[in-house]
């Protein structure tokens, strides 16, 4: 029986601030902007991704300072990275506000965050959910998410598991990865839900076919403990290699398993060595012991030789991430 990974807490498997940075940071400077022509925010906008900072400052900040929601945006972004002129947390927190009064979605999600850490403004977890809500009641699944993990973890709210899965499944119904991983993750523990442990396989299932290299690892686990779903050694060998390929430690450890006692693949002595290795070697490991003993007992069935083309192989060996789908 090979463990899933549903006892760690969600907001340190998923950490909310950066989660949010990074999913704004993809739509920063990017947005549809609804002109036939370019104009001074289309410039400034190609201005900034071409690094022209200087330009694109320049072209931005009097658009800005007339209102324009997505200039306002774009300038906070520049102060909040430094790009064009000095990182200042407190200006960028200042354009923020402007463009969320204005109801940009994006800007009270970054908002949010900013006073989620504490970034320009006093760290206020009250705030934060008042700026996520908004985004959220925009359908914006960035947010509902970033609600789900406040609500579960009562930061700035007192504590509503069932509250959390409601926000949890808006933004998995938008195919938002973390989320669908999260509400797996409230089915399988039973918090604000019944405890149900086919509708945990299914969210993570949906995570996993997205490249979630965690949820890649606890359908993995269920395939192979029949929890929830039929038990099927090969499927959960595909799962664990996905898994394991993105560099998950624990998914590493449990194919070196599979490798070792021919459960879903042929026995391969020098393979499960090879994943092992590997696992006790991984920085982001739970338990690198475990993992280097599971080694140390797949070479008792392996010859010098088999060892050292096992070692070249976990030498070789590059993480593969996979793009979302």
């Amino acid at each position: 029986m090979r463990a899933l990974t549903a006892d760690m807490q969600v907001a340190t498997a998923k950490p909310l601030a950066d989660r949010i940075a990074a999913a704004v940071a993809v739509v920063a400077l990017v947005f549809v902007v609804p002109a036939a022509k370019a104009g001074p925010l289309e410039d400034g906008v190609a201005a900034y991704k071409s690094g022209d900072y200087a330009t694109a400052l320049r072209l931005l900040s009097p658009l800005a300072e007339g209102g324009n929601a997505q200039a306002q945006f774009d300038l906070a972004i520049m102060y909040e990275r430094g790009r064009g002129v000095p990182q200042d947390y407190a200006q960028a927190a200042k354009w923020y506000r402007r463009a969320a009064d204005q109801g940009a979605a994006q800007s009270q999600i970054k908002l949010g965050y900013m006073f989620f850490y504490g970034r320009g403004v006093p760290q206020d977890y009250v705030e934060a959910i008042k700026w996520y809500r908004q985004a959220a009641q925009q359908d914006v699944a960035e947010a509902q998410y970033a609600l789900g993990i406040m609500y579960e973890n009562g930061q700035g709210v007192p504590p509503d598991f069932a509250e959390a899965v409601s926000w949890y499944r808006r933004a998995a119904d938008q195919r938002y990865a973390d989320a669908q991983f999260n509400l797996g993750i409230m089915y399988y523990n039973g918090r604000g839900v019944p405890q149900d442990y086919a509708e945990a396989a299914q969210w993570f299932l949906r995570a996993a076919e997205q490249g979630d290299a965690k949820a890649q690892q606890n359908i993995a686990a269920m395939y192979d403990n029949g929890q929830g779903v039929p038990e099927n050694d090969a499927t959960a060998v595909y799962w664990y290699r996905r898994a394991a390929n993105q560099g998950d430690p624990r998914a590493q450890n449990d194919l070196c398993q599979m490798y070792a006692a021919g459960e879903g693949v042929p026995r391969d002595y020098v393979l499960a060595y090879m994943w092992c290795n590997l696992a006790a070697a991984n920085p982001e490991g739970e338990n690198p012991d475990f993992a280097a003993r599971n080694r140390d007992r797949a070479a008792s069935n392996l010859t010098p030789a088999q060892i050292e083309e096992s070692q070249r192989l976990a030498r070789e060996w590059k993480p593969k991430k996979e793009q979302p789908e």
